[in-house]
């Protein structure tokens, strides 16, 4: 009983440390934290709001024994979207993920795939290549590097977050999104100045 009502205590204090990030849910500083304003599915950030991302890396899920960072495109726009082969909404996702790479791709946009809970890397390749799908993912089957965006809702797959060009997070899409939809984004993104 002790053990019940101490796990209800440390329950409440977490609660209530994770709803206490400010009215406007930017958490104060420069790291991001997430936090969903509202319940909102898609967040956007002005300039003013926009906190700088960790530097998410980990083993590149094509490429065995090669790492994959965020940091490798250095003043590009990156669009990160969240992926399993296990996940039903990734599968109709990632044509249109495929076809705002390459759409993108001119305006100095990268897209970048984290490959979450999929022990097999054989059946997250295949998915890779059934789908002609060429931009770079991290395989992440633990969550230890989805784990660095702090606060993130680690249930929520597919997810996409938008970077901008100092790889401050600009928007967060909490659903499966469409290339119609980011398209206009990371072209505003990649126009602003550096």
């Amino acid at each position: 009983m002790k053990r019940r009502l101490g796990a209800l205590a440390l329950g409440a204090a977490l609660l209530v440390t994770g709803c206490s990030t400010g009215k406007d849910a930017v958490v104060q500083g420069s790291s991001f934290t997430f936090v969903s304003p509202g319940g909102k599915l898609d967040i956007t950030y002005d300039l003013a709001q926009r906190q700088t991302a960790p530097v998410l890396a980990g083993d590149d899920l094509m490429n065995e024994g090669k790492q994959l960072s965020l940091a490798d495109f250095p003043g590009k726009v990156i669009v990160l979207n969240l992926w399993g082969q296990w996940c039903g909404p990734c599968r109709s996702e990632a044509p249109e993920l495929e076809k705002l790479s390459e759409q993108a791709k001119p305006f100095g946009v990268q897209l970048v795939g984290l490959d979450v809970r999929d022990p097999s890397r054989q059946a997250a390749q295949d998915f890779v290549r059934d789908r002609k799908l060429t931009y770079p993912s991290i395989y992440d089957p633990s969550g230890r590097t989805l784990l660095e965006l702090s606060g993130y809702p680690r249930n929520i797959i597919p997810s996409t977050l938008v970077l901008d060009k100092q790889h401050r997070v600009a928007a967060v899409y909490l659903r499966t999104v469409l290339a119609a939809d980011l398209l206009p984004l990371v072209q505003r993104l990649a126009a602003e100045p550096s």
